[in-house]
């Protein structure tokens, strides 16, 4: 069975990942002072993250809706219908009790099959709160759609004891204080993959799990930017560094590195966005919010590009401002009917 060790987290104190856990620590300082100036403008932020994760976690594993489905079914506006829905709205549960009691959830076993249990609630499926009872393996399709084992996880029979170790192993060198935990935690989550608990939903899980250990070490900027949807954007780069963090696992002579610094990226974005975020939502008119983004943005913006980066602007208030900006010459329309967009007319300034 594999030895679970964080003991070896020094090795990873490169420059360029140095340099990422002291931008990201910045910007949980000024995280604090946002949340604390800028409560009330927070709002708007927190349902679209909600909106945003449990689409793009279930998106990675071909889980889909309709954009009008997934919506009504994240604000608890309408029930599942079918398979897919059903797991979006477990997802959205298990989402929901992270954010609200990530305090009072330890890293445990028992605790881990709950949260696995209810990401279930809605299917009725018996592998909902349990170990794998059989061998599983990680493959992927070629693009011809031949389809290959990338990795071989754990058996079947260790998965439950490896489980217990991996939990222990994190408290242990968590509770140290010695290490930075935004280095623990990517490695927690790479073995939690390899070790693939379950017989579905390990991908969803280590997402889920990823949000509630940033939570419980202070870093809770996956509430109001969703993780998952960066994630989802980048997941060629999250599955190559995957595939290179996984050699030699069994072995215990495997490289965290490429994971760890893709998931220190992902979390360093994901600060960068809130940062912006928060300041667009306190900047000014709503007419010049939705003027400065096209302005800043290089190339073209769509309505609902716009409506996605300002939540708490009506889509009547956006389509007026842009109207009123065509007619001034100010910004560009570009196409017409879903495909519309606009650019800033650049020969004005």
């Amino acid at each position: 069975m594999r030895n679970y060790d964080f003991k070896n987290w020094k090795l990873l104190l490169e420059p360029d990942i140095v340099s990422l856990l002291t931008t990201i620590h910045e910007y949980k300082g000024e995280q604090a002072l946002f949340i604390e100036a800028k409560a009330d403008v927070l709002t708007s932020l927190l349902d679209i993250a909600k909106i945003q994760s449990a689409e793009s976690s279930n998106k990675i594993e071909g889980i889909y809706t309709s954009d009008e489905r997934i919506k009504k079914i994240v604000m608890n506006k309408a029930l599942p219908q079918n398979r897919s829905e059903q797991e979006i709205a477990g997802y959205r549960d298990v989402l929901a009790t992270i954010h609200e009691n990530y305090d009072y959830i330890p890293v445990r076993p028992s605790f881990i099959l709950q949260l696995h249990r209810d990401l279930y609630k809605f299917s009725g499926k018996s592998i909902g709160g349990n170990y794998k009872n059989s061998d599983n393996v990680i493959a992927e399709e070629d693009e011809s759609g031949n389809r290959f084992v990338r990795f071989q996880p754990v058996p079947a029979w260790e998965t439950q004891q490896s489980i217990e170790n991996l939990c222990t192993a994190f408290d242990t060198e968590l509770a140290k204080g010695d290490a930075d935990p935004l280095i623990l935690i990517p490695m927690f989550v790479l073995d939690y993959l390899c070790i693939h608990p379950h017989n579905d939903g390990n991908g969803r899980m280590s997402r889920l799990l990823t949000l509630l250990l940033l939570y419980r070490a202070g870093y809770i900027v996956g509430k109001y930017i969703s993780i998952e949807r960066i994630i989802e954007q980048t997941k060629e780069t999250y599955y190559e560094a995957l595939q290179s963090s996984s050699f030699g696992w069994h072995e215990n002579k495997n490289d965290y590195g490429p994971f760890v610094r893709y998931m220190l990226g992902v979390i360093a974005a994901a600060y960068r966005e809130f940062s912006s975020r928060v300041k667009l939502l306190t900047a000014g008119s709503k007419p010049d919010r939705i003027r400065n983004i096209i302005k800043d943005t290089l190339g073209k913006v769509t309505k609902s590009e716009i409506a996605e980066q300002c939540p708490d602007i009506s889509q009547v208030t956006i389509q007026r401002t842009l109207n009123e900006l065509v007619k001034n010459g100010d910004i560009i329309k570009i196409g017409g009917g879903r495909y519309t967009s606009y650019t800033w007319n650049r020969e004005k300034d």
